[in-house]
């Protein structure tokens, strides 16, 4: 493929409707992902599974 047909090709391409790369505060989702990975492992412990 070369560079042109490349750059045709990504123009092209149609959106499927799923979230944009660059939309929305990722810092408040990688916070918030977090949050909810030690809210899992604080319950996991606490039931004595580990």
């Amino acid at each position: 493929m070369t560079a042109a047909s490349a750059a045709l090709f990504s123009r092209l391409q149609t959106r499927t409707g799923g979230p944009d790369d660059q939309d929305g505060p990722k810092l408040l989702e990688h916070v918030l992902g977090w949050t909810l990975v030690v809210v899992v492992a604080m319950f996991v412990t606490g039931a004595g599974l580990l």
